[in-house]
């Protein structure tokens, strides 16, 4: 296994550590946080630094995680990721044992595949998204940069979601629907053409 260095100690790295593990790819080596102290053990892994250090750490690892989830809005997670690309980490595409994942769709760097997540034949996921537990994610769906499609929620067929948005937990999007970039989708909702 390859070993991982991760970002953010709140309840989406919580998460994320549980899919990390599922994968049997990486060895989380630690965590980087601001809100918790160095040394604090967080699922078993240990608080290894702040954010700001993360060019010293680019010295002795090379795979990097963001696990920082963007509910109210991704500029957090978009800055951490292009900041991770200057200084040349290699950010992989993180998909739980527990998913299905279409070997005819294709995953950005940074992106993570949640528990029980399906995605379908066809589709794209871009770079650096969230696509949560028991998420759906219909054929021929495009879902760009920087997206978070939360629990339960469902993107069905041939549907584009604009890049950056946030589409709220048991929400569906009706098929051939174009969301555009930056769209904050409530819990719940339905959206048609």
């Amino acid at each position: 296994m390859k070993n991982l260095l991760l970002i953010g100690s709140g309840g989406h790295a919580n998460s994320c550590i549980d899919v990390i593990e599922s994968s049997k790819q990486f060895k989380i080596v630690g965590i980087l946080c601001d809100k918790k102290k160095i040394g604090e053990i967080v699922l078993g892994y240990e608080i290894l630094g702040r954010l700001s250090e993360l060019p010293k750490f680019r010295e002795k690892y090379s795979n990097v995680f963001i696990g920082i989830g963007q509910i109210k809005d991704p500029n957090l997670r978009i800055k951490l990721f292009q900041k991770c690309k200057k200084l040349k980490f290699k950010l992989p595409k993180i998909i739980s044992s527990k998913a299905i994942v279409s070997k005819n769709s294709k995953i950005g760097d940074g992106s993570i595949i949640h528990h029980l997540a399906i995605i379908n034949a066809n589709s794209k996921i871009g770079n650096n998204c969230i696509i949560n537990s028991k998420a759906l994610i219909e054929h021929d769906v495009i879902v760009e940069n920087n997206c978070h499609i939360s629990t339960n929620s469902v993107v069905n067929g041939n549907c584009f979601v604009g890049k950056n948005t946030f589409i709220g937990s048991s929400a569906v999007v009706s098929n051939n629907v174009k969301i555009k970039s930056n769209s904050f989708i409530k819990l719940g909702s339905t959206i048609k053409n």
